[in-house]
């Protein structure tokens, strides 16, 4: 049975009680979903999706409004905080192991390394990746943390990859389970 979510005030204090459906301290979520708006001006939208497997996280889905035929820098980043319509509020690459950049084949790299999306002759971009080291519980869990599209792409280099700003921006959820 469905439980609705509960808004309590205590002391002039507002809190959020969720439903048991998606109480992430009693069930192991396996599956996320993120929806990319424009960040910057942009009109880069998208939905990715996120789902566990034995080697990490697969990432699947489609972002739309890129440049035609171009690449972008393609991270979770510390925050889903989508406060700031340049993306600077998710702050910097989701990096629990405090190791260096690197792209998604690197022996060391932050765990929200995702490379580069590339768009076709439409300005569209499919993904269908698998990244090591990332989770969905414990420190290397990605919900709640944001997912960044930067303007240019991914080199590699330190400390970023210089990816330059934020054009698109969302924040990782729990997906329905079936």
């Amino acid at each position: 049975m469905w439980s609705a979510p509960v808004a309590l005030c205590v002391a002039g204090a507002s809190f959020f009680v969720a439903p048991k459906e998606v109480d992430l301290q009693r069930q192991r979520p396996t599956r996320g979903i993120a929806i990319v708006s424009p960040a910057s001006g942009s009109s880069v939208t998208g939905t990715l999706r996120f789902e566990l497997v034995e080697d990490g996280v697969r990432v699947t889905g489609e972002v739309t409004g890129l440049p035609p035929s171009s690449k972008h820098g393609f991270h979770i980043h510390e925050f889903g905080d989508m406060s700031m319509a340049d993306g600077l509020s998710m702050g910097g690459h989701f990096n629990p192991e405090d190791m260096a950049h690197g792209l998604p084949d690197s022996a060391a790299r932050h765990a929200g390394d995702m490379g580069n999306l590339e768009s076709d002759a439409r300005g569209v971009a499919k993904v269908d990746r698998t990244i090591a080291g990332m989770g969905m519980s414990g420190r290397s869990s990605i919900f709640g943390r944001g997912i960044v599209v930067h303007e240019k792409p991914d080199d590699g280099g330190q400390p970023t990859g210089n990816a330059g700003g934020r054009i698109g921006y969302g924040v990782i959820g729990v997906a329905k389970m079936d």
